[in-house]
């Protein structure tokens, strides 16, 4: 894994200057790649190429990039990695290729070579971002993986195409203008992040998952906003296409055969990610997901797996001694560090920085820590995201089904139910709950948030409305505007938990999930690989029946059954909780400064998205203790707190960015 950028300039641009910011652009990724850097510069033809190196497999000089292929005809810069390598490496073999190294990159310039650029890259299995420059059509083709795993933005100034696996190299580019897009900074505040579909800075856009776009110089010339040029933008991979197919042509099998092929796909996909000419492990919280990736990479080593947890010395917010039961029984070679709340909180200064659009999911915070922790050890980590996307586990899913027959009561009993749900919340938001003797799950369950979001469920008037409820975010937004309600495209309008878990792939997931662990990872140059994720597991999941994954009142019955088959079952029942960190305790102290300055700041900036006689609400009924509005501030101080850093990092560019334009040839 790595970091890219690269230029492309337009055909009537009348300075080649700018190509020379390639160095400060990819410099900006040094994070992403320590073990080295690379250029590649035509400036007849106006295109520039940069990467940072992590290196995985093939450490050598032969695994360098930029990359050129055999014949001279393709250059690549490339994030990610191909886990089927080996297998195209032997076809290609078969008809006479032969490869200088053993790494990926040379078996997928060889394969675009041979196949094409879209046919080769639907046959690669992994994660990746890439830009390819055809230096016989004078074509770029930039091209991001099947579930958006690996970043991918694109910037467009008045002269030029710039693309990198983060912003902070886009904003090093002269010209490029920095301008907020509202919409985003709205949905931003909404949702705790920016959707995949936006991008906080109007002049740059996101390549959507599975998707590639090729652009010529003279493109360019006519192509002059983000806008327009993402309007280009093809898909050659489609989850609403799997999600169709996976309805009409179901997996056949009963529960043990079923079980059994997850089983087999998944083993492979485990198999396959556990390939690294470096020292590897894996994320251990002790939950369905995160196991069952250990116990299938446990039971195809011949050695302890390496694996990590990290735990907070606060009651109520430690995962720790599940996940040290699982690794005794799996045998792993197991580290666990306590981290004080002062250790935690003091990376928060470096999230707006890490984060380079606003982010307000406040696990990025246990996520980076445990980044840390697991890098201190191993390159490369697998963890078990995308197991409640693909097999319903968020409370969300296996809530469906009991209120959509909800939904068939007198609207009457409904509103009462709800009424009284609410009652329950308000008691809970005076702490009353508290001091009842119930079990820390129970407690954890009847927190006032949930309480009230289920009140708010219970009130829908058809499943149209539950889904939209379902969907929406839980917490007040403190913007100025509402955010537009999403339109549903999802092709699956007749089932209700379909239609929530292909909003959750096409929208959480990569939007929320995949940016914190992307971030938190290569914050600290360490490969995270997810499994789960693999488009053939992806795949096969949308072809299992809902009881595969609903049944019981529990979400992912699969996923539970087959862990069944590693893991005695008391090490698998228990609540899910998720990487909470108590942020809403914290505000209240140690933290109250320094929101409390935010907030002033924010007051001050003018940026004019905040409606601050509702924040200035919140906050009091936070500080009052009548309320925990922890979810609803954290995305406000996550977005001032980036909008500060910011203002400050593109000030410093823009001063970089001059130097390099004084610059000759």
């Amino acid at each position: 894994m790595c970091g890219i950028a690269g230029i492309l300039l337009a055909s009537n641009a009348l300075d080649q200057r700018p190509l020379r910011t390639i160095g400060q652009m990819t410099m900006a990724l040094r994070h992403r790649g320590p073990d080295g850097e690379g250029f590649w510069v035509d400036r007849e033809a106006g295109i520039a190429f940069g990467h940072r190196r992590l290196a995985i497999v093939d450490l050598s000089e032969t695994g360098r990039q930029p990359m050129h292929s055999a014949s001279g005809r393709y250059v690549i810069t490339f994030n990610g990695e191909i886990y089927n390598f080996r297998d195209l490496r032997r076809e290609l073999e078969e008809v006479g290729h032969s490869f200088r190294g053993t790494g990926d990159t040379e078996i997928m310039l060889c394969a675009i070579e041979r196949w094409g650029v879209e046919a080769a890259v639907k046959r690669f299995a992994g994660m990746f971002a890439f830009g390819l420059w055809d230096l016989q059509t004078r074509t770029l083709h930039l091209v991001r993986d099947r579930m958006g795993k690996k970043p991918l933005y694109v910037g467009l100034t008045r002269d030029a195409l710039v693309f990198a696996s983060e912003l902070k190299a886009i904003t090093c580019f002269p010209g490029f203008e920095a301008k907020l897009d509202e919409g985003a900074a709205m949905a931003m505040l909404s949702k705790g992040w920016v959707p995949d579909g936006n991008c906080i800075w109007r002049a740059a856009y996101k390549m959507p998952p599975g998707s590639l776009i090729s652009v010529t110089a003279a493109d360019l010339a006519v192509k002059r906003s983000a806008a327009s040029l993402a309007r280009r933008t093809r898909r050659w991979w489609s989850l609403a296409e799997v999600a169709s197919i996976g309805q009409r042509e179901p997996a056949a099998g009963n529960d043990e055969e079923l079980t059994t092929e997850l089983d087999r796909v998944l083993r492979l996909a485990v198999r396959e990610r556990m390939v690294a000419d470096v020292p590897l492990g894996a994320f251990l919280s002790g939950g369905v997901d995160s196991s069952t990736v250990v116990a299938l990479m446990q039971a195809q080593s011949t050695k302890p797996v390496r694996t990590f947890t990290i735990a907070f010395d606060e009651g109520g917010f430690d995962e720790a001694p599940h996940a040290a039961a699982v690794a005794r029984f799996l045998g792993t070679d197991h580290t666990e560090l306590h981290l004080s709340a002062a250790a935690a909180r003091d990376v928060i200064p470096d999230l707006p920085q890490i984060w380079d659009e606003p982010f307000g999911d406040e696990s990025q915070i246990p996520t980076l820590l445990v980044s840390r922790l697991a890098r201190q050890h191993v390159t490369v980590a697998l963890s078990g995201d995308g197991g409640d996307e693909c097999f319903a586990g968020y409370s969300r899913h296996f809530l469906a089904s009991h209120l959509t027959r909800l939904q068939r009561l007198p609207s009457p009993l409904r509103q009462a139910t709800a009424m009284g749900v609410g009652v329950l919340a308000h008691l809970s938001d005076h702490d009353l709950i508290e001091s009842l003797p119930l079990s820390a799950s129970l407690r954890h369950a009847m927190r006032s948030d949930r309480l009230y979001r289920l009140a708010h469920l219970l009130k829908a008037g058809n499943e149209d409305d539950l889904l939209q409820r379902l969907t929406s975010p839980s917490t007040e937004t403190l913007a100025r505007h509402q955010p537009p309600i999403p339109s549903f495209s999802s092709p699956l309008p007749n089932d209700l938990l379909s239609r929530l878990l292909f909003d959750d792939m096409t929208g959480y997931l990569p939007g929320d999930i995949l940016v914190k662990l992307d971030r938190a990872s290569m914050a600290n140059g360490l490969e995270g690989r997810c499994p789960i994720l693999d488009h053939r597991v992806v795949e096969f999941a949308w072809r299992l029946p809902a009881d595969a994954k609903v049944r019981n009142g529990k979400g992912k019955w699969i996923l539970r059954h087959l862990l069944g088959r590693y893991l005695p079952q008391q090490l698998i029942d228990r609540t899910k909780q998720g990487f909470d960190v108590p942020v809403g305790a914290w505000l209240r102290g140690p933290l109250r400064t320094w929101a409390s300055d935010l907030i002033a700041t924010a007051r001050l900036s003018g940026a004019g998205i905040l409606d601050f006689a509702k924040v200035d609400a919140c906050w009091r009924a936070h500080l009052d203790g009548k309320q925990d509005r922890a979810r609803d501030l954290w995305p406000v101080l996550m977005f001032e707190a980036w909008h500060c850093e910011a203002t400050r990092s593109i000030a410093s560019d823009a001063a970089k960015a001059h130097e390099y334009a004084l610059l000759g040839d």
